[in-house]
C-alpha cells in the first residue's frame, strides 16, 4: 500500500512536471529568440533564450570619417523571473554576448580625413580600422509580462538591458596614417578618446521584445 502510495506521488510529481514546461519566440531587440521557461514555484520561473540580430553591412561616418562597418549581434542568456502581480515580473539574469562592430576606413585620394588636430587627404594605401566589442558576459535586469499561465498559448513582452562597456581598439597603416611626422600619436590618441567618448555613451545592450509561449 506504501509503495502504491509513493509510485502514485512520484507519477503525479512528474506528470506535474513534465506538462510544466514552456517554449517561447520573442522578435524585437535583440533580434529573433527561441527560448525555454521552466516554473519553480507559482512565484518564480527560470528560463534560458538565444537571439540574434544577424550578421549586417552599412556605412557610417564618426568625426569626419566614413566607414565601412560590419556588424555581429548574437546573444544567450539565462534569466529568473519573479512575479509580483498576475503576469507582471521582475527579470533578473547573465547574458552571454557575441556584439561587436568592425569599422574600416580606406582613403580615395580625394577626401581630407581630420584625425586629430590633422588634417590630409587620405590616399587609397591608409587605412584606419576600429573594433568595437562589448563584453562577452553581463548583467542583466528588466521587467516583462507572461511566462505564467497554467496551460496553452500567451503572450510574452520584455523591457530590459544587459549593462557593459564597450572596448575599442583601432589599427592604422598607409602612406599618411604611418607616417607619424604627419599623423602623430597623440592624433591617434585624440580621434580614439573622441569615437570612446562617443561609443561610452552606450552602456547597455538594450532588450525590447513581444513575443508568444506555449506551456504544456
Amino acid at each position: 500500500m506504501i509503495r502504491r502510495s509513493v509510485a502514485a506521488a512520484v507519477l503525479l510529481a512528474s506528470a506535474s512536471f513534465a506538462h510544466a514546461g514552456e517554449v517561447y519566440g520573442n522578435i524585437g531587440l535583440p533580434g529573433a529568440m527561441l527560448g525555454y521557461a521552466h516554473p519553480v514555484n507559482s512565484n518564480f520561473t527560470v528560463r534560458g533564450d538565444i537571439g540574434s540580430l544577424g550578421r549586417y553591412k552599412e556605412r557610417r561616418t564618426e568625426d569626419g570619417i566614413a566607414y565601412n562597418a560590419k556588424i555581429n549581434a548574437h546573444r544567450a542568456g539565462l534569466f529568473g523571473d519573479y512575479f509580483i502581480s498576475g503576469g507582471l515580473r521582475l527579470t533578473a539574469g547573465v547574458t552571454f554576448n557575441n556584439v561587436k562592430a568592425d569599422l574600416e576606413a580606406r582613403g580615395d585620394g580625394v577626401t581630407a580625413w581630420e584625425v586629430g588636430d590633422t588634417t590630409f587627404v587620405a590616399s587609397p594605401d591608409d587605412r584606419f580600422n576600429v573594433k568595437v566589442e562589448y563584453p562577452k558576459t553581463t548583467p542583466y535586469l528588466g521587467i516583462g509580462y507572461g511566462h505564467h499561465q497554467e496551460s496553452g498559448w500567451g503572450f510574452v513582452f520584455d523591457l530590459g538591458a544587459s549593462f557593459g562597456k564597450a572596448k575599442v581598439s583601432e589599427t592604422h597603416s598607409g602612406p599618411n596614417l604611418g607616417n607619424p611626422a604627419l599623423v602623430s600619436q597623440e592624433d591617434i590618441d585624440k580621434e580614439m578618446a573622441e569615437i570612446r567618448d562617443d561609443v561610452g555613451k552606450l552602456k547597455v545592450i538594450p532588450q525590447v521584445s513581444i513575443g508568444v509561449n506555449y506551456r504544456f
